[in-house]
């Protein structure tokens, strides 16, 4: 594995480890308008990359099927939600925000099921890039260099404010500066591993790309609509949110489509 595909793989977790440094700088947690704001926009670029990085590439690679060449993009979208669904019943998480824990019941601190919720959030996203750059390695026609690192890049922009989602109530919760800034980074830990398992079983990966590519897309969306869009819309009611979201959209489908 060259060092442009390892960079590629380590930039998103950058990005959350960058956010979640912003504790040592701010001592008092993000106000409800900003993280809706923040929220809002990482699901926007989480829809777009699921369009234009993931399921459009799905449906090109297998446009050899003629009319059926939706079939393994809509099929791979159905297993990438199903998958995230068991997730979020198997694993005990806690959003922000709320009160009622998710998945089996457990004594885990709230600090702990806080990071395994956006841990959540994060391994969909690690497979999306591992996915990419698997098919990238293979020389794959549909896939580009810049195409991937614009993926990488755009997941790591909406990381950051996730790290500081995250690492900033804990922080006004009373855990420290340091404790808070590692829940962060070890909610981000799993992304390059996810990618990394992900190229390392290519071998069987290659023949099922465009499955994967739509799988990696149904569970992105499946947070979206799942998680993201809820958190966005709590709280009194503007249109923060929505304009975020259509920000990160925007940045996102650019990012594609001017990279790719």
């Amino acid at each position: 594995m060259n060092l442009t595909i390892l960079y590629g793989l380590l930039i998103p977790f950058a990005g959350t480890a960058l956010g979640a440094a912003c504790v040592f700088f701010l001592k008092s947690g993000l106000g409800d308008r900003v993280q809706r704001v923040l929220t809002g926009f990482a699901a926007g670029v989480m829809v777009a990359a699921s369009v234009w990085s993931l399921l459009i590439p799905a449906m090109e690679q297998s446009s050899g099927m003629g009319v059926w060449a939706f079939f393994p993009a809509a099929a791979g979208f159905w297993l990438g939600i199903l998958f995230l669904l068991l997730l979020d019943h198997l694993i005990p998480h806690l959003h922000q925000k709320s009160s009622q824990p998710e998945g089996p019941r457990s004594q885990l601190k709230r600090t702990t099921m806080l990071t395994l919720a956006v841990t959540l959030h994060n391994i969909p996203e690690g497979m999306a890039v591992g996915v990419v750059y698997a098919g990238l390695l293979t020389q794959n026609a549909t896939i580009t260099l810049s195409g991937a690192l614009a993926l990488s890049l755009g997941i790591a922009i909406q990381n950051f404010p996730e790290g500081a989602i995250l690492s900033l109530p804990l922080r006004s919760e009373g855990a420290g500066a340091g404790r808070a800034f590692g829940y962060g980074v070890l909610s981000g830990a799993v992304e390059p591993a996810a990618a990394l398992l992900t190229i390392l079983a290519s071998g069987w990966i290659i023949p099922a790309l465009p499955y994967l590519l739509s799988f990696a897309a149904g569970a992105m969306v499946y947070v979206v609509v799942e998680e993201l869009i809820p958190e966005m819309s709590q709280g009194s009611h503007d249109h923060a949110g929505v304009l975020a979201f259509a920000a990160g959209f925007t940045l996102m489908m650019t990012l594609d489509v001017a990279l790719g």
